[in-house]
């Protein structure tokens, strides 16, 4: 049975609570999980102490258990000191995609055929 530590959605309609649960990676994201270790509120301020609550000792046994955290998890215990994450790096993520890329050449081409077209007249305006 693998696991995760993953956020579990709660609250009402555009008012998110999350609880920090070990759940098996087949359950549902809201459905059954074995243990709450804590909760993540993201309407409160950043410096509040009990936006993200944690049980870092149950976290550090689940993770010596083998189970993983999410991403947004693991920046949690990353920021509490439990777990190193590396910081992923995608250099593609902000170039635009192939039809974007072929109207920016056909706009580059256009505009330097329309700079060399008005170098011609004022070439043969002074010869």
């Amino acid at each position: 049975m693998s696991l995760k530590i993953r956020l579990a959605r709660g609250g009402a309609k555009k008012r998110p609570y999350y609880r920090i649960v070990i759940a098996d990676t087949r359950s549902p994201r809201d459905g059954r999980f074995i243990e709450k270790i804590g909760s993540f509120n993201p309407l409160l301020p950043k410096d509040r102490a009990d936006r993200i609550v944690l049980d870092l000792e149950r976290a550090k046994h689940w993770l010596s258990v083998g189970a993983l955290p999410t991403d947004r998890v693991a920046r949690f215990l990353d920021a509490a000191g439990v777990v190193k994450r590396v910081a992923s790096n995608n250099p593609t993520q902000g170039k635009p995609k192939a039809k974007a890329q072929e109207r920016l050449e056909a706009a580059r081409l256009a505009a330097e055929a329309a700079v060399a077209a008005a170098a011609a007249p004022a070439e043969e305006a002074t010869a």
